[in-house]
């Protein structure tokens, strides 16, 4: 009986085998949203530039937006930071805690293509997602006339909210709306 016991469990686990390994070979950050939720109310300021240069440094340029809950507290805050002389521009999302970060933020310009910026930490009171902007979204945020914000909550649900683009090009190539300077004194 005890050798019966012994056979059934060794082939029970022989057929378990390609399951297990088909599991294993699965990407870890594989997730599936169990529904969709809009965000709620968001009310979004203006696009603004704001300029900053530092005793003979290069100019660094932050054209952002923020939207706020109807408590006051910041729903979402968007950066996009240039350097003078530089090509490169860094896109940087400002969220509330309390979400899922593994997928990161997906961001989607007129219902066009998704790019996926990851997140990069989280303080007490916000998350932060960020990284260098691709030319192909900045193209597209130059362009478009909507930018949707996705990420997944902590029930797995998606939330989403809309951006308004309509005045971000006359922000981002315009001049500051502050320039903040300092002088060394020597």
């Amino acid at each position: 009986m005890r050798h019966q016991r012994w056979l059934v469990i060794c082939f029970g686990l022989a057929l378990a085998e390609p399951v297990l390994a088909q599991q294993a070979a699965k990407p870890a950050d594989e997730f599936a949203a169990r529904g969709q939720r809009e965000a709620r109310a968001i009310k979004y300021g203006d696009w603004q530039k704001f300029c900053f240069k530092p005793g003979g440094a290069r100019m660094v340029c932050r054209t952002s937006i923020s939207g706020t809950f109807e408590t006051g507290q910041t729903a979402v805050r968007l950066y996009l930071t240039e350097g003078e002389g530089s090509d490169a521009a860094r896109l940087q999302l400002f969220l509330p805690v309390g979400l899922y970060m593994r997928p990161g933020v997906k961001l989607t310009v007129d219902k066009g293509t998704a790019h996926t910026i990851p997140f990069s930490w989280c303080l007490t009171n916000t998350c932060i997602a960020g990284e260098v902007v691709s030319p192909a979204l900045l193209r597209d945020l130059e362009n478009g006339k909507s930018l949707t914000v996705e990420v997944v909550d902590t029930n797995m649900l998606a939330v989403t909210t809309s951006l308004p683009l309509d005045t971000f090009v006359a922000a981002r190539k315009g001049p500051p709306a502050k320039l903040f300077e300092q002088t060394l004194d020597e």
